[in-house]
């Protein structure tokens, strides 16, 4: 003590450089202790990481199984809803040129019978929009999508007439496009073309059809074509015209009651004068004939 008392100064040195000796050494076996568990827990990822690596991957078989099950169900499903909506379109068949010209008569026969009885007027020379046909034959690849088209259009032909309307003015199809090249012929210009449009699924033809009829008949011509379950119409645009541009002219309400006696209400009915309703349309009609490719 006589030391420490006569040697403060580094007494206190010693004493403080001793204690922070003793910190620094916990502080150093206590941060060797976290670098052996983060090590071990890095090590430990390292090897989990690289088992999963190189593992199989393979899914829950409760959970594979539910998968096929839904697979097939969509499947199941996905077919039915093909089947249902080629059933309401003219199927395709195989057809030869000859047979389809052959098919093209029948049909403008068959057309104008039914026009005749129900007593609906139809253009001179009416061919069902197909009159180059009539004298010529069309090419055997496009033969099966005329002959499919040419029934599209005779039903079409047939809701006009079988409604009662007063006259067809006009019917218009569009040509058919060209034949796709096969894959081995086509040009650049085809390879080019994007995936999608070579794998449509859905094709369209717009018939052009003008004609004369009643509000009542216009109404049930446009109803049919909505409901029809044999063929898969679209209308896309109507146009209608009225016949009569002006309206009925004002009647003297008093000249008629000193000219005409007065009503027996027993009568009264029998006497009414319509003044609007009995007035016909000329109706411009676009109609889309969907058709499936799958």
């Amino acid at each position: 003590m006589n030391w420490y008392r006569e040697n403060r100064w580094l007494g206190n040195f010693l004493i403080a450089f001793g204690a922070g000796l003793i910190i620094a050494v916990w502080f150093l076996f206590h941060a060797q202790g976290e670098f052996s568990d983060a090590a071990a827990q890095f090590n430990e990822v390292a090897t989990e990481r690289a088992r999963l690596e190189h593992l199989n991957p393979f899914p829950n078989e409760e959970n594979f199984r539910k998968t096929q099950a839904a697979l097939e169900t969509y499947g199941a499903t996905l077919n039915k809803t093909k089947e249902d909506l080629k059933s309401q379109v003219v199927p395709l068949a195989p057809l030869a040129p000859n047979e389809f010209q052959t098919h093209l008569r029948e049909a403008i026969a068959n057309v104008t019978e039914r026009a005749r009885t129900n007593k609906v007027k139809l253009p001179e020379n009416f061919h069902l929009g197909f009159d180059e046909f009539t004298a010529s034959l069309p090419d055997t690849a496009a033969s099966p999508l005329l002959g499919q088209q040419l029934g599209q259009v005779e039903l079409l032909a047939n809701i006009l007439i079988d409604n009662h309307v007063d006259a067809i003015v006009d019917l218009k199809r569009p040509p058919l496009p060209a034949p796709a090249q096969p894959a081995g012929l086509a040009g650049p210009a085809a390879a080019r073309k994007p995936a999608a449009e070579a794998a449509k699924v859905i094709e369209r033809a717009v018939i052009d059809i003008a004609f004369t009829a009643s509000p009542t008949a216009l109404r049930k011509v446009l109803n049919q074509i909505a409901n029809f379950d044999r063929q898969f119409f679209i209308v896309r645009t109507l146009h209608v015209h009225d016949e009569q541009e002006k309206g009925p002219p004002r009647e003297q309400a008093g000249a008629a009651a000193a000219v005409s006696p007065a009503p027996n209400p027993a009568n009264s009915l029998g006497a009414l004068k319509f003044i609007v309703g009995n007035e016909h349309v000329e109706a411009a009609v676009s109609v889309e004939l969907v058709r499936f490719t799958f």
